[in-house]
C-alpha cells in the first residue's frame, strides 16, 4: 500500500461507491425498474478500481457484460448508467443497450459485450489501429476465465503477440464461468502459465487487494507503453453474489462463498486506513453518505428521464447521410 493517503481514499471510495451502486441495482430490479438480465461486480470492485489507475484518458477500455464497475471506475457518470438500464434516452446509449452494452465515446469506454470473449477481438483491433497510426495508447481488455475456453482467446492473444499490439489482457478470474467451475473447464487452471505460452509477460495478482491490483497494472502498462508488446494479468476474484438475477447459486457451497468475504476489498481497505490513522468510523460514514447521496441522485434523474420517441425507432440503425 502506498503512504499516499489521498491515493487510499480515493480507491476507497470508487471501490464504495461500485458497492453501492450495484446494491441499488439489485433493489431496482426487484421492483422491475431495472429488467432483463443484470450481472452484479460486487466482491469484485478491487479489479476495476484498481486497472483504471493504471490508464490515462486516452486509453480504450472494452468491457464484459458484467461491466458496471469498469464503466463507474473509469468516469462515466452514474446518472447515465442507470438512466440506461431504465431505457430512457438520457441514458449512455439511449436506453438502447441496457446492462450489459454500455458504450461511451467520451471516455474511450468501447462496451460491456453480451457475448463471452467477443470483446477479445475488438480490443486487438483497436490496438491494431493505434499501432498503424503512431498512437502511443493501450487498449485494456477485461474478460472472465470462462472467456479463454472461447476460440477468439486464442485468435486474439496470437495475433497481439505475433504484431507486439499494446493490448493489456485482464482475465478476472472468478472462478466460475456461470455455473461451471475453472477445474471443469481448464486443463491449465494456472492462467497466466497458459496466457504466457504466447510470448508475453503474465502473472498473476491478488484481486482482492486494490494496490496489488494497481502496482501490477502500472507495471504492465509501463511495459506495454515503451514497446514492449502485450501483457496479461490474471486477476484472482470472486463475486460474492449470483452469476445473474437468475442464478440459482447450486454450484458452490455458502461456506464458500462466506470464506471469500472475509477478504473484502473494501473492508479490507478500511481496516488498514483505520489502523494507519488515516480513516476513522466517522470519515467511513461521511463517504459513504456521499455515495449513497450520488447513488440516490442517479436513480432520481433516471426515473426523470424520458423514452425515446416511437418516431426514432429505426435512427442509427443504418448510417445516416448529411443532407447535401
Amino acid at each position: 500500500m502506498t503512504n499516499d493517503s489521498a491515493h487510499q481514499l480515493h480507491l476507497l471510495r470508487e471501490m464504495l461507491r461500485i458497492r453501492r451502486f450495484e446494491e441499488r441495482c439489485v433493489e431496482l430490479y426487484s421492483a422491475t425498474k431495472i429488467r432483463g438480465f443484470l450481472h452484479l461486480y460486487i466482491g469484485e470492485e478491487a479489479s476495476a478500481v484498481g486497472i483504471m489507475q493504471a490508464l490515462e484518458p486516452d486509453d480504450a477500455i472494452v468491457a464484459t457484460y458484467r461491466e458496471h464497475g469498469h464503466a463507474l471506475a473509469r468516469g462515466i457518470p452514474a446518472r447515465a448508467l442507470v438512466a440506461e438500464m431504465f431505457g430512457k434516452a438520457e441514458g449512455v446509449c439511449r436506453g438502447r443497450g441496457g446492462s450489459m452494452h454500455l458504450f461511451d465515446a467520451a471516455t474511450n469506454f468501447y462496451g460491456g459485450n453480451a457475448i463471452v470473449g467477443g470483446g477479445l477481438p475488438v480490443a486487438v483491433g483497436l490496438a491494431l489501429a493505434d499501432k498503424l497510426q503512431g498512437r502511443s495508447r493501450v487498449s485494456a481488455c477485461f474478460f472472465g476465465e470462462g472467456a479463454m475456453a472461447e476460440g477468439e482467446f486464442h485468435e486474439s492473444m496470437n495475433l497481439a503477440a505475433l504484431w507486439d499490439l499494446p493490448v493489456l489482457f485482464c482475465c478476472e478470474n472468478n472462478l466460475y464461468a456461470m455455473g461451471t467451475a475453472l477445474k471443469r473447464s481448464e486443463s491449465e487452471t494456472n492462467l497466466a502459465v497458459k496466457a504466457a505460452s504466447y510470448e508475453m509477460p503474465a502473472w498473476a495478482v491478488d484481486g482482492m487487494d486494490v494496490n496489488a491490483v494497481e502496482e501490477a497494472a502500472r507495471r504492465a502498462v509501463t511495459a506495454i507503453r515503451g514497446g514492449g508488446g502485450p501483457a496479461f494479468l490474471e486477476i484472482k476474484t470472486y463475486r460474492f453474489r449470483a452469476h445473474s438475477m437468475y442464478d440459482p447459486e447450486l454450484y458452490r457451497s455458502k461456506d464458500e462463498v462466506e470464506r471469500w468475504k472475509a477478504r473484502d476489498p473494501i473492508a479490507s481497505l478500511r481496516a488498514a486506513l483505520k489502523e494507519a490513522g488515516i480513516l476513522d468510523d466517522a470519515a467511513f460514514e461521511r463517504m459513504d453518505a456521499g455515495v449513497m447521496a450520488e447513488v440516490d441522485e442517479a436513480v432520481a434523474f433516471a426515473e426523470a428521464g424520458t423514452l425515446e420517441p416511437l418516431a426514432d425507432l429505426e435512427r442509427w440503425v443504418y448510417s445516416e447521410v448529411a443532407a447535401r
